[in-house]
């Protein structure tokens, strides 16, 4: 049987309150929005509500960045100000875990976000973030690799800096101190 994914009544108290207070202190991200349609939905979704525990559990700071009118869903991206404490020192996926022949790092960004319940952010999704605010002006992020250039051994990684948004590539097996990943999750 499996193990289903819930938080205690303390965690959800104190995560919805995280929440709200994060909300209310950053209306500019979710204009036209109110936090009643966004609790109402995230009270009925308790495995989500889990994934987005993950999140802030391991620095990512969600927070509502919009509402996707065609699905219902609010959608979170991770908002802290540097890529995600606790995510960072990774390399891309599994298969590049696996091709690492020594100095391995602990995890892959593909295998986190995948356990955790939510989805790298993409170069387009990663660009809407960067509108809300400057984010990653000391760390970079991971970010959804084409499958293109996954299969030529590259991934793609984001940051802010000069003012501007630059996606760069690296080999997927290649892992840095400042370097994590950020996610998404719809409710």
């Amino acid at each position: 049987m499996e193990n289903k994914k819930y938080l205690s009544a303390e965690q959800h108290s104190a995560l919805l309150s995280t929440l709200k207070e994060r909300f209310e202190k950053n209306t500019n991200r979710h204009k036209g929005l109110e936090w009643d349609n966004v609790q109402a939905k995230l009270e009925s979704n308790t495995e989500k509500l889990w994934s987005l525990n993950e999140m802030e559990r391991t620095g990512g700071e969600p927070d509502v960045v919009g509402h996707d009118t065609n699905t219902g869903e609010y959608l979170f991206y991770d908002c802290s100000s540097e890529s995600p404490k606790d995510r960072r020192g990774v390399c891309y996926d599994q298969q590049a875990l696996d091709a690492r022949k020594e100095h391995k790092p602990k995890n892959s960004a593909l295998a986190m976000a995948t356990a955790m319940g939510i989805e790298l952010l993409t170069e387009a999704q990663y660009r809407e973030l960067q509108q809300l605010g400057n984010f990653d002006t000391k760390t970079s992020s991971w970010i959804a690799t084409p499958a293109k250039i996954r299969t030529l051994g590259g991934a793609i990684f984001a940051d802010f800096r000069y003012d501007t948004v630059f996606v760069y590539h690296n080999g997927a097996e290649s892992y840095y101190a400042a370097r994590g990943f950020r996610g998404r999750l719809g409710v």
